[in-house]
């Protein structure tokens, strides 16, 4: 009898250990705890703006991978608030301003557009409000003035876009160039870089340079004056209205007329492939980015496409609109969260100094040995820069590589 009832719980271990055995493996409880806030401040109501938006697709993946692994701060999700600053400084520093009241909220978001955050740093570090750049591409956004600096960029830098399409134009044998740029910060900070780049490559000149506005409603004189001047190409620092606009004006010339466009990216942050729709396979037009999803096989980029399509119905990489403010987003969401869980705390300042001392990050763009430290808070380099073009489609596809002479 005893040993009947011994086989018996012998049996019951054995299935419990079995049913054990066959369970998955456990994953980390999704957090449920009081929230963790970020935001983002930027362009949503801009006129076919999809820069705004792909940054928020970044961060909100981001979120979703980490609130379903437990969270920060042992439980604790990530919330994300949502501001529209129309591209205006003072409603993006009022927005600034009263986001920095809000319980537990530990950085802001920025979007595309260069002149509304240069205009409000002096008031992010009067706040000591963190500010985290996934677009904007002004040198002085971290180079300037305040120490310790609460701005951090996973983005473009000018100093590197200049530099990227200089050294594309000249293994092509193109060495005089005219500008075409906004007449912003943005613009100015441009034609700084491209004229030192200039300075230490004297085989190639600038010619002239030719500033627009937003409202233009045409484009063509200023192109003009500037291929009378001897331009081989244009170096062009616009947006997609403008950029669309004089590649339509473009196209009216003889082909032997149309000289190449070497495009920084804010012309990638709107509704550019279908407003030049099939002016792209007219135009040799040439834009740097620094990453694309097409062709990228790799496991996290198979685990964001699947998010994005689950969260937002995107469901081919070509259709994603403004990719590096995706990518760039939700790069620099996961790394905040890293540094959110060292300070252990959401104490701003506490969590500014932990995003320097983040190390050895793998990210959707590629692997970060240390993103950011004292002195130098841009996580991405001049390497990390591709050339890219336009397709019918509207997709953002990187060129393939020159061979060499």
């Amino acid at each position: 009898m005893q040993g009947g009832f011994v086989a018996i719980i012998l049996r019951v271990v054995f299935c419990g250990l079995w049913l054990l055995l066959s369970l998955p493996a456990a994953t980390a409880a999704p957090a449920a705890g009081e929230p963790v806030r970020i935001a983002i401040d930027a362009e949503f109501s801009w006129p076919g703006s999809t820069s705004a938006q792909a940054i928020e697709q970044g961060v909100r993946i981001a979120i979703d991978e980490i609130n379903g692994s437990g969270g920060v701060l042992a439980g604790r999700p990530l919330e994300l608030i949502t501001r529209d600053n129309g591209t205006v400084p003072a409603r993006s520093i009022r927005n600034l301003e009263e986001l920095a009241q809000v319980p537990d909220l530990v950085a802001v978001f920025c979007g595309r557009h260069s002149p509304v955050v240069i205009e409000a740093i002096d008031r992010i570090h009067e706040l000591k409000l963190i500010l985290l750049d996934p677009w904007a591409a002004a040198d002085i956004i971290t180079d300037h003035r305040h120490s310790p600096s609460y701005t951090f960029r996973l983005s473009l830098r000018d100093s590197h876009a200049m530099p990227a399409l200089l050294d594309h134009a000249a293994s092509r044998g193109i060495r005089a160039f005219g500008m075409m740029a906004l007449n912003t910060t943005w613009g100015r900070s441009n034609l700084t870089a491209a004229e030192k780049y200039l300075q230490k490559n004297t085989g190639s000149r600038l010619v002239g340079v030719r500033w627009f506005n937003w409202q233009d409603q045409s484009l063509l004189d200023k192109y003009l004056d500037l291929k009378r001047l001897g331009a081989q190409a244009i170096l062009l620092v616009a947006n997609d209205r403008e950029a669309s606009l004089l590649m339509r004006e473009m196209t009216t010339l003889p082909a032997s007329e149309r000289l190449p466009l070497l495009s920084h990216w804010g012309v990638s942050g709107g509704q550019m492939g279908q407003m030049a729709g099939s002016l792209v396979n007219e135009i040799d037009f040439v834009m740097v980015q620094t990453y694309s999803f097409v062709g990228d096989q790799r496991p996290r980029t198979r685990q964001v496409l699947a998010a994005a399509s689950r969260l937002f119905g995107v469901t081919d990489p070509r259709a994603i609109a403004s990719p590096v403010g995706l990518a760039h987003a939700y790069d620099l969401t996961h790394i905040l969260a890293r540094a959110i869980d060292a300070a252990g705390t959401t104490n701003r300042t506490a969590v500014r100094n932990a995003l320097e001392q983040v190390r050895n990050h793998d990210g959707l763009i590629r692997r970060y040995a240390r993103p950011f430290e004292a002195g130098r808070h841009d996580a991405l380099t001049a390497a990390d820069v591709i050339l890219t073009r336009y397709e019918a489609d509207g997709a953002i596809v990187p060129l393939p590589p020159r061979r060499k002479r």
